[in-house]
């Protein structure tokens, strides 16, 4: 059986655009998708929190997907298996943090249904009933 193939940036892009009533804003010419004015998925500009271990460099490749909550995030970022991280600055805040070099390592499948998830956890409660009832998850 093959195996399933890794996820990429442009999959996050796919997927975000989309799902309904999305807009993009912009930080830094990075993309900031939007359900209701409420961030879901973006792409970080380099900051100090999140730096190579070995060189210092601070990462210029990081996503912030959001999720449904401490549990979930908990799960993914102490998971060893999976590319997902966080730091101090996101403590206490329903994110998970990924390098976008780091993405091949997720099956598009998983990342796909994460950018979803970070969707329904942000967009209204209409909006996401309507959505998943759409697909019969309702």
């Amino acid at each position: 059986m093959a195996r399933p193939r890794g996820a990429r940036a442009q999959d996050v892009h796919d997927t975000a655009l989309a799902m309904p009533h999305v807009s993009v804003e912009r930080a830094k010419d990075n993309p900031v998708y939007q359900v209701g004015g409420k961030s879901f998925v973006f792409f970080r500009n380099p900051r100090q929190d999140a730096l190579d271990p070995e060189t210092g460099e601070r990462y210029d490749d990081v996503i912030v997907i959001w999720v449904g909550g401490e549990d979930e995030k908990q799960a993914l970022v102490q998971d060893p298996a999976t590319p997902f991280f966080t730091t101090p600055h996101f403590d206490g805040h329903p994110s998970v943090l990924v390098r976008a070099s780091r993405l091949g390592e997720v099956p598009r499948d998983e990342l796909v249904e994460l950018v979803q998830e970070a969707w329904l956890s942000r967009a209204s409660r209409r909006r996401a009933e309507a959505w998943l009832a759409e697909r019969g998850l309702g």
